[in-house]
């Protein structure tokens, strides 16, 4: 059978090849591969679905986040709130513009921002008066919402921009409504490895056609016409840049990938929630392990993550991959990186989460008998024989 990988990159191209493989070729034959049909169709797809008025599509989920900061105003001199639990490229964007990343802790139960340590982070960067706090980055990790309702009220509370990382998200809900229906803006990413791939991509789903405008300029170079209206009038060659820019915009081949996506989406997530209850029905009462706390009426699973308890990490690791059975770390808390020394601060639910988590194998088209795999493979090593 050989190794069972904690992610198969290749696993949702290979169920929809036939599917996708016409959808390119339909762009390869009308020829507009930059921006044209297939992303302002998987844009109205996007949003309706979000629940939201407009989306922007562009390069990817980090794009998205960069160019959300900058439609904002955000920048130099500026606070920005986030979770040190996430892929590195939520701090790096803040970084990137200028403005100062402030790391807050987060809750034991869901691996989220704490909303009560996020209120208590904006009172002391006020008092302190050398950074404006303008933001706060929610991140939905692993599928699983923020706590929306109370970060909002926080928001509001100290009028924050609040800009929400779903990276991890898209399918999810919280109480009863879809993820990027929150806050100021919603960013996704559609990279290989999520619940909905365009290949390589992202979005920004929003409700402010003024916010929403800003950030289509920018995904293609400050221009303010993209291409595709442009050669639609009679003066194609006219074009006007207004503002600074970025090459950041989604080809209408990574598009038609993901409108393709789209037909089996909820049967992905399906399937994903199956396992991951499996999983957590087979780990509840081993006692070193700890599960994290999922709503799996409102959550699409994006990875399957344990807490290993008792210093026994790595003894774990080695044990899995002697079974057959690939683990992955997701993430080293990013306070920790050499490059965000500059802003270390005590996180201990951070670090304590850090030293424990391990990735199991978690992805659409695992078997039955892979599963099974997985299981057996971790209760044998707490309980041998």
């Amino acid at each position: 059978m050989g190794e069972i990988k904690f992610v198969d990159l290749k696993y949702q191209y290979r169920i929809l090849q036939v599917q996708i493989d016409k959808a390119i070729q339909k762009v390869l034959n009308h020829g507009q591969y930059i921006q044209g049909p297939e992303v302002f169709e998987l844009e109205v797809k996007l949003a309706t679905y979000s629940g939201t008025k407009y989306c922007v599509s562009c390069s990817s989920g980090t794009d998205a986040l960069l160019m959300s900061l900058l439609a904002k105003g955000i920048g130099q001199g500026d606070a920005v709130f986030t979770t040190p639990f996430t892929f590195i490229a939520t701090a790096e964007v803040i970084q990137l513009i200028g403005a100062t990343p402030i790391f807050v802790d987060i809750l034991d139960s869901t691996f989220n921002i704490d909303p009560s340590k996020l209120d208590i982070a904006i009172q002391i960067c006020n008092s302190k008066g050398k950074f404006i706090p303008k933001a706060v980055i929610p991140v939905d990790i692993f599928g699983l919402a923020a706590d929306y309702e109370m970060i909002e009220e926080i928001g509001n509370k100290f009028h924050l921009c609040i800009i929400e990382d779903a990276a991890h998200a898209f399918g999810s809900s919280y109480k009863g409504k879809k993820i990027g229906s929150f806050g100021d803006a919603t960013c996704f990413s559609f990279d290989p490895i999520k619940n909905l791939t365009c290949g390589e991509g992202g979005a920004v789903v929003l409700s402010d056609d003024k916010v929403a405008e800003i950030i289509r300029t920018k995904r293609i170079m400050g221009i303010d016409k993209d291409t595709w209206h442009r050669y639609r009038n009679e003066r194609a060659w006219f074009y006007e840049v207004t503002m600074q820019g970025y090459r950041y915009h989604m080809s209408n081949i990574n598009a038609a990938i993901g409108i393709a996506q789209f037909k089996k989406l909820e049967s992905f997530i399906r399937r994903k929630k199956e396992i991951v209850q499996v999983y957590n029905d087979a780990f509840t009462n081993i006692s070193g392990i700890k599960i994290l706390s999922w709503n799996l009426e409102e959550t699409a699973p994006f990875t399957y993550i344990i807490r290993v308890l008792n210093g026994t990490r790595e003894d774990l690791i080695k044990f899995l991959r002697d079974q057959g059975v690939g683990a992955g770390i997701h993430y080293i808390p990013n306070h920790l990186q050499p490059f965000f020394k500059p802003f270390a601060t005590s996180l201990p639910v951070t670090e304590q989460i850090g030293e424990e988590i391990l990735t199991l194998p978690l992805y659409y088209d695992m078997t039955d008998e892979e599963v099974s795999i997985v299981k057996k493979a971790v209760n044998d090593f707490f309980n041998p024989k």
